[in-house]
């Protein structure tokens, strides 16, 4: 019989699926902010995914990413996540971020500044058989709207 390592009650089972969930939210996240591949949806977040907090007005489903994504990047063209921490536990994972490019089309109404804008947040999202089902995240709207100038400091 086979000996399963065990810490913190995880089972060395569950900590394969666990790092295997930080790879696909890393992989997702890679793929569809810094690379710009609306294909990304498909391929990660399961077809009843769920966005418990769509940024920028986009829908709640799946292609409403897709959507936020592809407006960010017809505005700043670089537009790229920089991960600074990850961290797993069972289904869900949490990734701390900053995202940044140059803003070189319009966005909300406001016309190219040529500056490098950044938008930090965290997302939290839970995975079943191997894709991304629900996110929850906090994005500070505010601290980029200030930047393009569309808010009141």
């Amino acid at each position: 019989m086979a000996a399963h390592l065990t810490i913190g009650g995880m089972t060395q089972t569950d900590m394969t699926q666990t790092e295997q969930n930080k790879i696909t939210v890393r992989d997702f996240i890679d793929d569809l902010f810094t690379e710009g591949d609306l294909g990304a949806v498909e391929t990660y977040l399961s077809e009843d995914f769920i966005n418990h907090d769509p940024p920028f007005g986009a829908s709640a489903d799946r292609y409403g990413m897709g959507a936020a994504s592809a407006m960010l990047r017809a505005a700043f063209p670089d537009w790229h996540s920089d991960l600074h921490q990850l961290i797993a536990e069972g289904d869900l994972v949490v990734e701390r971020f900053t995202a940044s490019g140059t803003h070189r089309g319009e966005l909300m109404g406001v016309a190219p500044t040529g500056r490098t804008m950044s938008l930090p947040g965290i997302n939290i999202f839970r995975l079943r058989d191997g894709r991304i089902v629900e996110r929850w995240g906090r994005l500070d709207d505010l601290g980029f709207r200030r930047q393009l100038g569309s808010a009141e400091a």
